[in-house]
């Protein structure tokens, strides 16, 4: 089963081509723990266990390694403003490492209700600081560094191809130019390794280093430093936001290409931004500051939130309103519905005929088309509708589809028989419309089931049973 990507880093739509056969190394950017994880920010969770659960449907032994920021994250990603989580600190009262406990594990609780499934790796930038530092040293020794101010910059006039990603132009970043909120820098587009007191004299977290003071490093480097130190020095697969790109992304493409000497990743994949109710970019500074607590108090289930977001491609940007997480909420539990009634009137096929299989092989295909996820919803809904495909056969498919939607749809359980409440002369009626079918007479087995309606109760039909329950 072919996968097809599309990758930043050239703009187009790429087969994917690992570089061990059978095997993915999957990066991905966790969050910083310093607030809860807004709506926005899960949505990019969502896009990546979907890449991730269609990686394993196409027969791939993924290995997905997930940072948390727990230092170094400023407010303004370009090296200006205050560390978040000290920031956080001072608001609350709390120490850093408490407010880094607290919101690591109100992130995972968000991570698996939302059913995504766990990283293999979830690793700590406060766990990594060493790493952090031979990287560092690694790049010094290689003249990519500078001292300035008691700070480690990386100078990115040492490189050719700084801004690749993003498509910024070289000549375009005049090399010397001072700007106002770090006059160390030789370029303004330089930026932090490492911190020290000179910079930041109320830093809570610090550790001692080579370059004098003690001090913390640049968020840009822990994302290296992690992902190379569980997926090597050249892996398959970097995921993030699109917000990361022009920075971030291209800061972390910069350091570690220039201390390994050789090509980092070979695929990058971006989500797109959620928009709030009034079209802008969510964030924890806007008032649309929608957390997936917030959402459940409203009467939401986490999963409806997934099905809201898999209703767009990854890389379109989503807009959010209640009106649509109510489509999505009622969609989804049409979906249960029909799943519970399959599954209470038969077992999953385990073979499927011609007119499944088109539908199995669509999906495949939309699945593996850059996580075509609106189409891949498409199937599912025809295979459900088809009555050319036998109900075994409709839930097998759900079932196999969703191990790329994560729906959940295999806890959903069968829709029970209320025959025990059913009064007699309901029952005599049922009764009655059997023989009339079986006699092929639908005339008199509509009209029986129009006397059925009128005294509170429905009948439905499946291929081996009758199912009667409450109007």
């Amino acid at each position: 089963m072919k996968v097809y990507l599309y990758n930043t880093m050239g703009r187009k739509l790429e087969e994917f081509i690992p570089i061990e056969e059978g095997h993915v190394g999957l990066y991905c950017c966790g969050p910083t723990v310093y607030n809860y994880a807004h709506i926005g920010n899960l949505r990019t969770y969502i896009f990546e266990d979907v890449l991730k659960r269609v990686l394993m449907l196409a027969g791939y032994k993924v290995k997905h390694v997930m940072n948390i920021t727990d230092v170094g994250h400023l407010s303004d990603d370009a090296d200006s403003g205050e560390d978040k989580m000290v920031k956080a600190s001072k608001a609350t009262g709390k120490s850093v490492w408490d407010i880094a406990a607290f919101y690591t594990q109100a992130f995972f609780n968000d991570f698996d209700a939302l059913n995504n499934l766990r990283p293999d790796v979830s690793c700590k930038a406060t766990d990594h600081i060493a790493d952090m530092i031979a990287l560092i040293q690694r790049l010094e020794q290689k003249g990519h560094t500078y001292v300035a101010g008691g700070n480690v910059y990386f100078s990115i006039d040492t490189i050719d191809d700084y801004g690749k990603l993003a498509g910024l132009k070289l000549d375009e970043l005049k090399s010397g130019q001072r700007i106002e909120i770090d006059s160390n820098k030789r370029n303004p587009k330089d930026f932090v390794l490492w911190f020290t007191n000179s910079k930041f004299k109320d830093q809570a977290m610090q550790w001692p280093s080579p370059w004098g003071a003690s001090g913390f490093p640049g968020w840009h480097i822990e994302c290296s430093a992690m992902s190379m130190k569980y997926l090597g020095e050249h892996f398959d697969i970097h995921c993030g936001g699109i917000d990361a790109i022009p920075v971030h992304h291209t800061n972390e493409i910069a350091q570690s290409e220039a201390a390994t000497g050789e090509k980092w990743v070979d695929y990058w994949l971006h989500g797109e931004f959620l928009l709030s109710g009034k079209g802008d970019k969510m964030s924890k500074s806007s008032g649309e500051f929608l957390t997936l607590s917030l959402l459940s108090s409203k009467g939401y289930n986490s999963l409806d939130y997934r099905y809201f977001c898999l209703t767009a491609s990854y890389r379109s940007q989503l807009q959010f309103s209640y009106q649509a997480l109510d489509a999505a909420r009622s969609a989804r539990a049409s979906v249960n519905s029909r799943i519970a009634e399959l599954k209470a009137s038969c077992k999953p096929a385990g073979k499927l005929g011609p007119q499944a299989m088109t539908y199995k092989e669509g999906f495949e295909s939309a699945a593996c088309s850059d996580l075509n996820m609106p189409k891949a919803l498409s199937f599912l809904w025809g295979c459900l509708k088809d009555k050319d495909v036998s109900d075994s056969e409709k839930l097998a498919l759900a079932l196999y589809m969703d191990q790329v939607f994560g729906l959940k749809l295999d806890d959903v359980q069968p829709q029970k028989e209320e025959q025990l409440d059913i009064p007699q002369e309901v029952s005599d009626l049922v009764n009655r419309r059997l023989e009339a079918k079986k006699a092929k007479n639908w005339g008199l087995a509509d009209q029986l089931r129009e006397q059925i309606s009128s005294l509170g109760y429905q009948i439905k039909d499946f291929k081996d049973t009758t199912l009667v329950t409450k109007a």
